[in-house]
C-alpha cells in the first residue's frame, strides 16, 4: 500500500459521509476520464473528488458575483489531494546556475509589440500530457527547443521529452522527481542532439536507460540563456524576440489545479493565488491583453503539460505585469544556436 493511499484510508472515518445526491456526478466523471479503483480505495478516492467539487462549487459561485477573473472546473485531476498533485506533477526545484549561461537583460532600446502569440507562427507543438510523473521541466525545455527547431528551419519538430529524462541524470536532472530546463539544454549541447518523439517516445517513467540515437538528431543548441531573474520586462522582450521560452512557476495551490476559465472578456489567473516559489515548469509562449469591466488586464500565454482537459485547451493565462506574478520570472530560460 502507497503512503498516500494508507493516508487517505486513515483519513476516510474522520470525514463527512459521502453524498448521495453526487452519485451520478461521481460516476459521469469516472466514465469520462476511465477511472476504476480497487476495493475500499473508491470510497476514499471519491471523499477527494466531492471535497475538491464543493471547492470548486464555491470558487464559481463567488466568480459570478465578481470576486474572481477566472473559473474553475473538475478534470481529470479531480481524485488527488493538493498534496498527492504536488508531489506527483509539480517537478521542478530552483537550481543554482551552476552550468555555463549567458544572462539576458532588458534593454531600452528594444520596442516590443503589443501583442506576441508563437501558436499563430507555429513555432508551438500540440499541447503533451506528463501523466503521473514530475517531468515537466523536460516537457518546457522541448517546448524551448521545437521553437528553436522552427525559427532556424521553418518546420515543426515533435522532441522526446523521454530523451531527457533517461539521459541527463549526470547533470543533476532526477526524471520523474524533478529536474531543471538549464540543465536539460546543457544535456542537449554537451551531447550534441536531442531525438524526435517519434524515435524516443514518452512513457512516463524513469526506470529506463539512455537510448540516445544519433542518427535522429532533431534538435541541437550549443548556448544557454537565462533571463535576468525577476525582470518581467527582460522576459517579454525575450519572448517577443527570440520564441516560446522556458519559465517555472507556483503551480501548488488548488485554484491553479483546476484552472478552466475559457472567456474572452475573463479567464486570467491573478497572482493572489499564487507564490513567488516555483514549482512547475511551463513554456511561455506570448503574451496579450483582454477587457474585463472596461479595464485592460495584460497576461502571459502559458503552455502547459497536464493535457488540453485542463485549462483553456492546455494553456494557461496568467496576470502581467503585476511584480512577477507566480515567480514566472524568476527561472526564466532558453536554448540558442
Amino acid at each position: 500500500m502507497s503512503p498516500w493511499l494508507g493516508l487517505l484510508l486513515a483519513l476516510l472515518g474522520c470525514t463527512a459521509a459521502l453524498d448521495p445526491a453526487l452519485e451520478a456526478a461521481w460516476k459521469g466523471w469516472k466514465s469520462l476520464y476511465a477511472k476504476e479503483y480497487p476495493g475500499e480505495l473508491e470510497a476514499a478516492r471519491r471523499e477527494v473528488w466531492e471535497k475538491n467539487l464543493r471547492r470548486i462549487q464555491q470558487h464559481n459561485w463567488e466568480e459570478s458575483r465578481g470576486q474572481h477573473q477566472f473559473r474553475l472546473e473538475m478534470n481529470h485531476y479531480g481524485d488527488l489531494t493538493d498534496e498527492e498533485f504536488n508531489q506527483l506533477l509539480n517537478g521542478f526545484v530552483p537550481a543554482r546556475q551552476e552550468e555555463p549561461a549567458l544572462l539576458f537583460q532588458a534593454s531600452a532600446a528594444v520596442k516590443t509589440p503589443a501583442e506576441v502569440d508563437w501558436r499563430a507562427k507555429g513555432y508551438v507543438t500540440p499541447v503533451k500530457n506528463q501523466g503521473h510523473c514530475g517531468s515537466c521541466w523536460a516537457f518546457s525545455a522541448t517546448g524551448a527547443l521545437e521553437g528553436l527547431v522552427f525559427k532556424r528551419t521553418g518546420k515543426p519538430a515533435v522532441l522526446s521529452e523521454q530523451n531527457l529524462i533517461d539521459c541527463s541524470r549526470k547533470l543533476g536532472n532526477n526524471g520523474c522527481h524533478g529536474g531543471y530546463m538549464t540543465r536539460a539544454f546543457q544535456y542537449v549541447r554537451d551531447n550534441g542532439g536531442l531525438n524526435s518523439e517519434r524515435i524516443y517516445p514518452y512513457v512516463a517513467t524513469d526506470t529506463s536507460s539512455c537510448r540516445y540515437d544519433p542518427r535522429d538528431r532533431a534538435a541541437n543548441c550549443s548556448a544557454i540563456w537565462v533571463v535576468a531573474q525577476g525582470d518581467e520586462t527582460a522576459l517579454e522582450q525575450a519572448v517577443a524576440t527570440v520564441g516560446p521560452v522556458s519559465v517555472a512557476v507556483d503551480a501548488s495551490g488548488f485554484h491553479f489545479h483546476f484552472y478552466k476559465s475559457a472567456l474572452l472578456s475573463t479567464g486570467v489567473f491573478s497572482s493572489a493565488f499564487c507564490s513567488q516559489r516555483v514549482n512547475h515548469g511551463m513554456l511561455a509562449v506570448g503574451y496579450g491583453t483582454s477587457q474585463d469591466n472596461g479595464h485592460n488586464v495584460s497576461y502571459w500565454i502559458l503552455k502547459n503539460s497536464w493535457s488540453e482537459l485542463w485549462g483553456e485547451r492546455g494553456y494557461l493565462r496568467l496576470l502581467k505585469g503585476a511584480h512577477n506574478p507566480c515567480g514566472v520570472a524568476n527561472q526564466a530560460s532558453f536554448p540558442w544556436l
